[in-house]
């Protein structure tokens, strides 16, 4: 030990050099290269940090012995101490959640990686599918067809957050609803909108639209994908409404729907929605091309998640668990900005118009439903958002259904409707009481 000891004191003050000079290069290589400089609030820290590391590392040389062997046993101590507290925080995270399902569910929290199940459940049947959200095909620009749902009649692995994947067997569009729903007489409900509408991470019968099958006896289609915004809302109501819809349900997250809009407007296609009144790209009559290019995105998705489950293993050593903690305590003047959402303006109002005046021309009714995220019930929330969409809705006359006032808000906890209490989406008894709220305003309006 005193030889290892005497060793580190040795080479300290060079490696100790070498290893802040490399944090400084890191962090310039993420803030500027990988980022463009676009996120310079967030690595300022990272900028200060390493150069005071460096002015360490050079004071070093110059210290007497004792003073040196002083500054390693702290450095080591709390290099020790961190890392304790990580692996304790992890370990604490996942104790509750196995713990928390076994006495609920009186089962273990599935701990496999989605790589895992989809390798597993391919052995036995070779339709098992990754979810592909209609959101990653945005990104290719030269495709002359953009899929608005995933691979049809297959089962799909969706999430996990509840202590076990959901899994569900699309239907012939490539939608999360039995297929027999097409072929009802009658609509009673059609649901648009992202993850929440798509039904993450539950299975049915516990989803909202499966909740309104129950409830009102009736049939009823799921058009939602994760990922979704307004624009891919609007499109998928244009492709897929049928004469036989006797109530839209746009369902609206007030998480990500702006942010998600302003990344679909840069879509030639999708802009043609809003252009041409007339356009579509026919695609219930072209569900095997968009079989192939979900085929396709899977085998590369497929790709992303093995090099994602070699960085999620790094994840210890970058301590993310620590400096999520210390960034949760950190008061908000001193954190770093971040990027203000998109205002719900022209377009948005342009595109929930659109979409009304569709549906009232199909004689249908049309709702917006307001769903509200974690967020809000966790921490002090900005509600300016809330309050613009909520005029736009008023100023369009569409019945405006409060999920956060007429649900959570009346909760004495509101995050007992999330996973373990935990950021994500609703949990059964959440999807359960917002399907509930929106069966009875629907059917009072009558």
């Amino acid at each position: 030990i005193n030889e290892m000891l005497n060793f580190i004191k040795k080479e300290f003050s060079l490696n100790f050099l070498f290893f802040s000079i490399f944090l400084l290069t890191y962090t310039f290589y993420k803030s500027e290269i990988v980022w463009s400089g676009n996120k310079i609030d967030y690595y300022r820290f990272y900028y200060i940090l390493s150069i005071l590391l460096i002015a360490t590392a050079i004071i070093s040389f110059f210290i007497n012995e004792k003073i040196k062997s002083l500054l390693i046993k702290i450095i080591f101590f709390l290099f020790f101490l961190v890392y304790l507290i990580e692996f304790c925080i992890i370990s604490y995270d996942g104790f509750v959640r196995t713990l928390t399902h076994y006495l609920k569910e009186g089962k273990s929290y599935d701990t496999r990686s989605i790589l895992d199940i989809y390798n597993n459940l391919k052995q036995n049947d070779s339709q098992v599918k990754l979810i592909i959200r209609p959101q990653s095909h945005l990104k290719n620009t030269e495709k002359k067809l953009l899929p608005l749902s995933g691979i049809s009649n297959s089962k799909t692995i969706h999430c996990i957050e509840n202590g076990y994947y959901s899994i569900y067997q699309s239907d012939r569009y490539g939608f999360n609803n039995p297929d027999s729903e097409w072929d009802e007489k009658e609509i009673e409900y059609l649901l648009v909108g992202d993850s929440y509408t798509h039904s993450a991470c539950v299975n049915r019968p516990n989803d909202i639209t499966s909740v309104l099958r129950t409830l009102s006896n009736k049939s009823a289609l799921n058009l939602g994908y994760g990922g979704n915004g307004p624009l891919l809302q609007y499109a998928g109501l244009r492709e897929y409404l049928s004469k036989n819809v006797k109530n839209v349900l746009w369902f609206y997250y007030e998480g990500n729907d702006l942010i998600n809009l302003n990344n679909e407007l840069e879509s030639t296609i999708l802009n043609k929605y809003l252009d041409n009144s007339n356009f579509s790209q026919d695609l219930k009559n072209k569900q095997k091309k968009i079989d192939d290019l979900c085929n396709i995105a899977i085998e590369k998705e497929f790709t992303t998640l093995e090099n994602r489950n070699i960085y999620k293993k790094l994840d210890i050593l970058k301590l993310s668990a620590v400096r999520t903690l210390l960034y949760n305590y950190v008061p908000d003047k001193y954190r770093p900005k971040q990027q203000s959402r998109p205002k719900a303006g022209e377009k948005f109002y342009e595109i929930l118009r659109l979409a009304k005046n569709l549906t009232l021309k199909n004689n249908s009714k049309f709702y917006f439903v307001y769903l509200p995220e974690y967020s809000r019930y966790k921490s002090d929330y900005d509600n300016t958002d809330y309050h613009e969409v909520k005029k736009i809705v008023k100023q369009l006359q569409i019945p405006f259904i409060d999920i956060h006032a007429e649900v959570f808000e009346k909760e004495k906890n509101p995050l007992n409707l999330f996973p373990f209490k935990l950021k994500g989406h609703f949990n059964v008894n959440g999807y359960k009481k917002v399907a509930e709220k929106v069966y009875k305003i629907t059917s009072d309006n009558k």
